[in-house]
């Protein structure tokens, strides 16, 4: 057992001293990064459908000021096309998916804000939302019901842990140190997984729908040839094993449920399942802490001292990601020590010019 359980995969909740909602601004830069892609797809879903009601999902998502940009973004392309071409504005239902776990109270404590900004800014009240609570590689939706589904840093997430994944010692996730059976296992299951996402989403989707894809990935085509950063958290284990904290047989037994593709994989999965149009796939890089990203800031003259503060909100960002998981495996009195533990293992990386950028993807997909 290796924090599989749908039931700790799950981002902190908004309660939590380091929750998901004020640790996810790294999260909110990918979004931001993704805008453009978004925009053209829902404006070139527009120009071929003008339906009275535009039924839009996020899947995965989470909690916190994230989930509602790129419904606002959505809205805010279609009402300026709307404007230009002096037409109606169209309604919009607006259905939020997550595992049942997923801090809904916090999201729906946000939708008053939400439709009042609406309002504000576009004098506009046509807009429902609602929740799904289920996973995503399970059906939630009616046949042909939605024209625009978008999910953004979720879909590196995993149905279960790989097969046989048990020789990865002292790592959590593939690293260069894996064994090649390793990197098959993990491949094999991100394959069927988005398979079996983009077969459940073809039959959900109306033709011609759009769907909007983004999550973590990797640059080199050969998976043992990339420095992928959860390394820091195994570093940051055995450390801790070093101190008699935790035991070397759970981290041994410990992994990440999550796969990082590169971009040829990504391309060939979705040719392969067939149901959907490739209309732009692209990798780019994100500043691991945005918050400090400015490069002036990471000259040497400048001292460790920035590097650190950079490590503890890079640390804070992956604890209100992965507690949950660490917590269930190792039990909670280990979490505060390992990522503090892990704070400075990241600082010392950046300081020497390591964990700088995280690659992601983005896919652009239209139903056929």
């Amino acid at each position: 057992m290796a924090a599989a359980d749908a039931k700790v995969l799950c981002m902190n909740a908004a309660d939590h001293e380091i929750s998901y909602a004020n640790n996810s601004l790294f999260q909110k830069t990918v979004i931001s990064k993704v805008t453009p892609i978004i925009e053209e797809s829902v404006t070139d879903m527009f120009r071929e459908m003008s339906p009275p009601c535009v039924k839009m999902a996020d899947l995965g998502c989470s909690s916190g000021p994230n989930t509602f940009h790129t419904i606002s973004q959505v809205i805010h392309t279609i009402h300026g096309i709307c404007k230009r071409q002096q037409s109606e504005l169209p309604e919009f239902e607006v259905l939020l998916n997550d595992l049942p776990q997923n801090d809904f109270n916090s999201v729906f404590k946000s939708v008053p804000d939400f439709i009042e900004r609406l309002e504000k800014e576009k004098g506009y009240m046509g807009c429902y939302v609602g929740g799904v609570a289920g996973s995503f590689y399970d059906r939630l939706f009616p046949t042909r019901s939605l024209h625009f589904v978008n999910s953004s840093y979720a879909l590196h997430w995993l149905t279960k842990l790989p097969v046989g994944i048990e020789n990865n010692k002292g790592n959590v996730y593939m690293a260069r140190s894996s064994p090649p059976n390793v990197f098959k296992a993990y491949a094999d299951q991100f394959q069927r997984d988005l398979t079996k996402f983009l077969s459940l989403r073809s039959k959900e989707i109306i033709p011609q729908g759009r769907m909007v894809l983004a999550f973590m990935a990797r640059k080199n085509a050969d998976p043992s040839n990339e420095y992928y950063g959860w390394e820091l958290v195994a570093k940051s284990l055995v450390d801790l094993v070093a101190q008699g904290v935790v035991k070397e047989e759970d981290v041994d037994s410990f992994n990440l449920p999550l796969y990082t593709p590169c971009k040829e994989e990504m391309a060939e999965i979705v040719e392969r399942e067939g149901s959907f149009e490739i209309n732009n796939l692209q990798v780019f890089e994100v500043d691991t802490d945005p918050l400090n990203a400015d490069e002036k800031l990471c000259k040497k003259d400048l001292g460790f001292h920035i590097y650190t503060q950079m490590g503890k909100n890079i640390a804070n960002t992956i604890r209100a990601v992965i507690e949950p998981m660490i917590c269930s495996h190792f039990g909670e009195a280990v979490s505060d020590r390992l990522f503090t533990r892990l704070a400075a293992n990241v600082a010392e990386a950046l300081s020497n010019g390591m964990l700088r950028k995280r690659v992601n993807i983005v896919v652009s997909l239209t139903k056929k």
